[in-house]
């Protein structure tokens, strides 16, 4: 087992608050030093209370589940003996209410497109086992409905 921290900071920095016009734009703060600008999508609260530059939490979660199963890709590609050169994945997903009723992420489509070199490629059906055993693993994507605690501090 693994715990797995970040540090999310926002200040209001004066702005008046009780009017609903103040700014989203928050950080992202990771232990190895990453600090990443996050906001609220601006389909949700529009600009400039949205930052459009910074990451929002609904590109994050997307953002998650196709670099999880980047890396498991890799790994089982590497195994297999197989060079990648490249990878790169399209992903979306898909905001709308849920079968409760509630707006969720509903749906993540991955398109990853990988590039190898070397002289044992993969065929397209040794491909598509290595996206399927990938897609097993991700445990991103095995986390979506996982309960979430909040703990105020």
């Amino acid at each position: 087992m693994s715990e797995h921290v970040a540090t999310i900071e926002w200040s209001r920095d004066g702005q008046v608050f009780s009017d609903n016009q103040y700014g989203r734009a928050h950080d992202w703060r990771f232990d190895g030093g990453a600090v990443v600008r996050g906001s609220s999508a601006p389909s949700s609260v529009p600009a400039p209370m949205s930052d459009p530059a910074a990451v929002d939490p609904e590109e994050a979660l997307v953002a998650a589940v196709s670099s999880c199963h980047m890396l498991f890709f890799l790994a089982y590609a590497r195994k297999d003996g197989f060079i990648v050169d490249r990878y790169r994945d399209g992903a979306s997903g898909l905001l709308g209410r849920d079968e409760r009723g509630r707006m969720s992420i509903t749906a993540v489509t991955l398109r990853p497109e990988a590039a190898f070199s070397g002289e044992t490629r993969p065929d397209a059906a040794a491909l598509a086992d290595l996206h399927h055993r990938a897609h097993e693993a991700c445990y991103i994507a095995n986390s979506i409905r996982a309960a979430v605690t909040v703990e105020p501090r």
